[in-house]
């Protein structure tokens, strides 16, 4: 039972008229950040709801603004990860099985690519693995695809000396040189490895040689692997999709660029792309940026209904962003998702939307600072191996307040209030439905002795916070 005047306040994580998250407000400066984890930053995120899309039963939102972090779909959120350096490509995978979560974590250079390593965490956010390139490279940040067999296929850089004279550099100039590799996530062995200079002649590319710095002439950028087993790779410099014998390496097609296999449809035609992939019905996916330079007016999320019988593609679908039109110069990512309908990360454009099936947008995210190298919607289910965090403030002249938040518990509904004169003599003070990341509580009188407890639907007690004892 609540303690008799006892007051409940609090703004609830909605989205308010000028599409302004409660969690958006803490890291604009309208309110001090989390008090219950000061550690954490969150997002600036702000939300438009046209098609009703917010609600968490379609999925939760995966991005990496400022650090690996889930958002509600009112952009709330719901885990915050810090890293020490940059990170990309927060994704759900599955591993031995179950559900994990995947991204990369590293250092970015001025040139686009990356050195780090993957990373791979269970449920309760505990690490299962850290996963490397191997053969003295380092992991580059545009791929971690986990494969039924517990491999992991990442891409890597290396910057070698080569002859450019064909792309209009000199006999002997820096080439960044792409690689592919198979690694066994459990033991970190190299089972296959594939680099660019051996397959894709420096002819290919549509990239402009410039005097000072290393030529990037394929620029990898994802890594998919197809039913039949073998590769679909982005080239984003080529604006090709290359299919890739997963056995000897052998290149089997080049879809798009200057020497394409198939014929292209009318507004097939896509360059700088991102994140292609193919999908169960054998059609494939990828992000059209279109800019770097800038091609076309506005970047499309492109589904292409591919026919390897008769070497054709045609187009099925594009999806863009109608206000403001968005044109990406780098990253990007295009998720059909279960139903119909798309997701869309608008790479160097801080936006990621989801589209129905029909085009229109459904849901609409922007960060007022910060990109997500990709972004994606997925269900998730979250049970932090840590327990509930509290606070307790006792301010001159205002109600004393209890501050509750749990990062990355997804079946919180409430929070129960535990008070007492010690941390032996505690019983129910209040209870009250969960409002976003953290939940404030204001009390008129607070108890020497205080803990939360996190609830799920049921009334369940799911954890149970540390005890906060004042004098």
């Amino acid at each position: 039972m609540a303690a008799a005047g006892a007051a409940i306040v609090g703004a609830a994580a909605t989205i308010d008229r000028d599409g302004v998250t409660a969690a958006a407000a803490v890291a604009a400066g309208r309110s001090a950040r989390y008090r219950s984890r000061p550690d954490l930053v969150p997002p600036t995120t702000s939300v438009t709801d046209p098609g009703g899309a917010s609600d968490d039963a379609q999925g939760y939102v995966f991005v990496t603004p400022n650090g690996p972090t889930i958002l509600d779909g009112r952009g709330e959120p719901v885990w915050i990860h810090p890293v020490p350096h940059a990170s990309a490509d927060l994704r759900v995978q599955t591993y031995r099985g179950e559900p994990v979560l995947t991204w990369w974590e590293g250092t970015v250079t001025k040139y686009g690519t990356g050195s780090g390593v993957g990373v791979v965490m269970d449920r309760r956010y505990r690490k299962l693995a850290t996963i490397r390139a191997g053969n003295g490279l380092w992991a580059d940040l545009h791929e971690l695809t986990l494969t039924d067999r517990s491999t992991a296929y990442v891409t890597a850089v290396e910057q070698v000396e080569a002859d450019l004279r064909t792309v209009g550099g000199p006999r002997r100039a820096p080439l960044l040189r792409s690689y592919v590799q198979e690694v066994d996530v459990a033991t970190g062995e190299v089972l296959f490895e594939w680099n660019s200079a051996d397959h894709i002649p420096l002819e290919e590319t549509e990239q402009q040689y410039q005097a000072g710095k290393p030529f990037s002439s394929v620029h990898l950028n994802s890594v998919d692997v197809m039913a039949d087993g073998n590769l679909l790779v982005s080239a984003r410099n080529t604006w090709t999709l290359y299919k890739i014998d997963a056995g000897d390496g052998r290149i089997l097609w080049r879809l798009g660029g200057k020497a394409s296999d198939f014929v292209l449809g009318p507004d097939v035609a896509f360059a700088w792309q991102h994140d292609a992939r193919q999908q169960p019905d054998g059609s494939i996916t990828l992000f059209d940026d279109e800019a770097g330079p800038a091609e076309r007016p506005r970047s499309r999320g492109l589904v292409l209904s591919v026919d390897e019988a008769t070497m054709r593609v045609t187009l099925h679908k594009a999806y863009v962003h109608r206000r403001p039109p968005l044109l990406a110069t780098s990253q990007g990512s295009m998720q059909v998702l279960d139903g119909g309908g798309a997701f869309v990360g608008w790479g160097s454009e801080p936006y990621y939307t989801q589209f129905a099936a029909n085009g229109t947008e459904v849901l609409d995210g922007r960060f007022a600072t910060g990109t997500s190298y990709r972004a994606f919607r997925y269900p998730w289910t979250g049970r932090p191996a840590t327990r509930p965090s509290v606070a307790l403030e006792r301010p001159v002249g205002r109600p004393a307040a209890v501050y509750a938040s749990w990062n990355g518990a997804t079946d919180v509904t409430s929070w129960r209030v535990l008070g007492g004169p010690s941390s032996a003599a505690m019983t129910t003070v209040v209870e009250v439905g969960r409002q976003g990341f953290e939940t404030v509580v204001p009390l008129l009188m607070a108890p020497a002795a205080v803990a939360v407890q996190a609830l799920d639907r049921a009334g369940t007690v799911l954890g149970r916070s540390r005890t906060v004892v004042t004098a």
